[in-house]
């Protein structure tokens, strides 16, 4: 069975001192990290104290990145390099979030590069893939989808993949409050789980963990969770308060 991950993507929320604050205040939470994976995805600035907080704690948290740039090192300004990433601690980054395709422009072939480049220096990679409400309304987000599943996954190995996991979030969901209706999420992992076992072979489709993402919340978390083919949630808005963060990390018990 694959276990459920609960990621939190902060996206450009909480200071240092918050983060810091949030991080000391899960540690007191009642968490079975037996039954559940959990990733913190902090602003860069936050990544390595977030790190030590981590590993001070004994807790098996991961901590990730929310993007990186594709050069090790020079003259780019603003940029964040692997190197960077690995040395501040975090193991894990996000790659394709909407907001990186619709405000900053990245591409399918854009973000490819930065899928190999991560998984050959070893860092995990939750790749985010979704549709747009004009797309789902002309009825092609399945197409869509499946087109940036295909295009980022391109020059992937067999045994990459086994560091990676999907994100589904359609665009239309995402910190709007709409939320894609349980069966409706469920039928498209299952159309990504589906292509990843034609691109792949059934062991990975089988094993390859597949989040929702898009206005997910503690009211709604455990219907999506009852899907057969959503293992986990990437939440932004419910990650940043460590009550809501929790009930959804301890979705079984709501």
């Amino acid at each position: 069975m694959r276990r459920p991950l609960i990621a939190a993507n902060w996206k450009m929320n909480l200071t240092v001192e918050d983060g810091e604050k949030f991080m000391t205040a899960l540690f007191t939470e009642d968490i079975d990290y037996n039954i559940v994976d959990v990733v913190i995805a902090p602003s860069f600035i936050s990544l390595y104290s977030l790190s030590n907080l981590v590993m001070k704690g004994n807790a098996p948290i991961a901590i990730a990145a929310q993007n990186m740039y594709v050069e090790q090192d020079g003259a780019y300004t603003g940029e964040v390099s692997i190197s960077m990433i690995k040395g501040a601690g975090a193991s894990q980054v996000i790659l394709g979030h909407s907001e990186r395709r619709n405000i900053f422009g990245e591409t399918d072939s854009f973000i490819n590069k930065k899928v190999n480049i991560a998984l050959d220096s070893g860092l995990g990679v939750i790749l985010c893939v979704g549709e747009k409400e004009e797309e789902r309304d002309a009825k092609v987000e399945v197409e869509v989808v499946l087109s940036q599943v295909g295009k980022c996954l391109k020059d992937v190995s067999y045994d990459d993949m086994n560091n990676i996991v999907i994100a589904y979030e359609p665009v239309w969901a995402i910190g709007t409050g709409k939320t894609a209706s349980s069966d409706d999420a469920e039928c498209m992992h299952k159309r990504i789980r589906a292509f990843i076992k034609q691109m792949y072979n059934t062991e990975i489709s089988e094993s390859i963990k597949i989040l929702y993402g898009g206005s997910v919340k503690p009211g709604n978390v455990k219907e999506l969770m009852s899907m057969e083919d959503i293992d986990g949630a990437l939440v932004g808005g419910a990650s940043l308060k460590v009550e809501s963060f929790v009930k959804l990390i301890n979705f079984k018990n709501n």
